[in-house]
């Protein structure tokens, strides 16, 4: 695995042997960030990293000069990776907090212009990620910014095309990206 653009285009991300994540193909990133580079000025934006697992979302954004990042992971093996790859890199602005993502939503009072969830395949509770982005199921406020996207990897056995902010659905392979937004 590697990061695909930007500063750090082309290092390496080489998880342990024993790791449990599940990354996002090269393919599906190259992809997702092509558009996001045509709807955003990455270096202008703050993202949150949901299920960040190996962080190489987190450090495609910090590569492409994103200094506005908060990745949380919920292993502390994965964490540790994640900062150690990240002080390797030398990256700034990037942090990482060992976290249930269900708990952190419930809990987060920043907004953010991105909000990108890639959640194990397998995990309960998948399909109400973007209700709980959204502050729909639970008494907290939006935390997705006017025009800003819910980004969600999910496998080809769920659509959300009628949930109130899906806006469009990206194929990679067999990696699906929903988006989200909130525009009015």
């Amino acid at each position: 695995m590697r990061i695909i653009g930007g500063r750090l285009k082309g290092k390496s991300i080489m998880p342990p042997a024993n790791y449990q994540a599940r990354p996002t193909t090269d393919f599906a990133k190259e992809g997702l960030f092509n558009i996001i580079i045509n709807e955003f000025d990455i270096e202008e934006v703050s993202v949150l990293d949901l299920f960040s697992g190996t962080g190489s979302i987190s450090m495609e954004f910090a590569s492409r000069g994103c200094t506005d990042i908060i990745s949380i992971e919920m292993n502390p093996l994965h964490t540790r990776f994640i900062k150690q790859c990240a002080t390797a890199f030398k990256i700034k602005g990037m942090q990482v907090i060992r976290h249930n993502a269900f708990d952190f939503l419930k809990i987060c009072t920043k907004t953010f212009d991105i909000v990108f969830a890639d959640p194990p395949y397998s995990i309960d509770g998948l399909d109400t990620i973007p209700d709980k982005v959204f502050g729909i199921c639970d008494q907290h406020e939006n935390i997705v910014k006017k025009n800003g996207y819910l980004i969600l990897e999910h496998p080809g056995s769920y659509n959300f095309e009628n949930h109130p902010f899906f806006v469009k659905e990206r194929k990679y392979g067999n990696v699906h990206f929903s988006f989200f937004s909130k525009k009015d």
